[in-house]
């Protein structure tokens, strides 16, 4: 991006920051008609069951699955907060760079107390990550470069939006969550343009190679993030009969949603900078049900 570019972002920063505590209507409490989650991207949604489940449970188990919709995100923002750290620390203090990532951190660490407060608001309760996600996690946070966390941050961030549109777009969710995805959409919009600057740069600088590492590292990102939603103690919670069972109806049946409402943007994303090849469409495949 140009100086004068990243200029005008970080002024619009300082002078017109979006404050969680006064733009988000946090005295208000849910209506009785307000919903926690779009049907749409619910697990359960479009099988037999689903029919079946009492109005409270429907209410419940969107509520329950949105916490951990809401826990990934905030994780995925520790995560690209990260990667800007390490960034920073290789740019001079008063780089026009260094300046504009110091103001995105601050609107990061922002965002990730706005989603706990979310998360405390509905009287949500996160489930712990499994020893695999902390190991895959903390493995990749410690050990891999910073242009490979670039990208898996960026998947997440796709992956979450995805979520925070289906959701503020929908009158009958709870107006605090969905004042809370419009701010995040609108400051994550000043973002993304130099986040897209950014993706040229390491794009235009990788081989074959490199690509294809950058395209197995969004698709482990986002199978990831896509198994932290649907969770068999949430059908536990909810008062459902035979929770393994339905578990297993429910991962399979959010698997194929998740490929048709959740993809695209990644898909156009990884294919902008020519991820997809003979290596890496098999997998995309096989493992996210994605058409590649």
């Amino acid at each position: 991006m140009e100086v004068k570019a990243i200029e005008r972002l970080i002024k619009i920063s300082q002078e017109h920051p979006l404050m969680p505590e006064t733009y988000i209507p946090w005295h208000e409490e849910p209506k009785t008609e307000e919903i926690f989650l779009p049907e749409v991207l619910t697990s359960l949604q479009g099988l037999e069951i689903y029919n079946s489940l009492t109005t409270a449970q429907k209410l419940e188990l969107g509520r329950h699955e949105l916490v951990q919709v809401i826990a990934s995100y905030a994780w995925g923002e520790c995560m690209f907060c990260l990667f800007m750290t390490r960034h920073m620390l290789t740019l001079p203090q008063d780089d026009v760079e260094h300046r504009f990532l110091r103001r995105e951190l601050i609107e990061e660490f922002r965002h990730q107390e706005m989603f706990m407060q979310a998360i405390a608001k509905i009287d949500g309760s996160p489930l712990p990550q499994s020893r695999t996600h902390k190991f895959i996690g903390g493995f990749s946070n410690k050990y891999l470069p910073a242009d490979y966390l670039f990208m898996g941050s960026v998947s997440v961030e796709l992956v979450t939006d995805v979520y925070g549109n289906y959701t503020r777009r929908n009158p009958q969710v709870y107006q605090v969550l969905r004042k809370m995805f419009d701010l995040h959409n609108i400051e994550e919009g000043r973002h993304i343009l130099f986040t897209k600057a950014l993706l040229e740069r390491y794009s235009s600088k990788a081989g074959y190679i490199k690509r294809t590492l950058y395209s197995y590292v969004i698709l482990m990102n986002i199978y990831f993030i896509r198994t932290m939603y649907v969770k068999k103690e949430i059908f536990e919670r909810i008062g459902i009969e035979n929770p393994d069972k339905v578990y297993k109806l429910a991962y399979n049946n959010f698997k194929q949603k998740f490929a048709d409402n959740c993809l695209k943007d990644i898909i156009e994303f990884v294919d902008t900078w020519k991820g997809f090849n003979r290596t890496t469409r098999w997998a995309w495949r096989c493992v996210l049900g994605a058409k590649v």
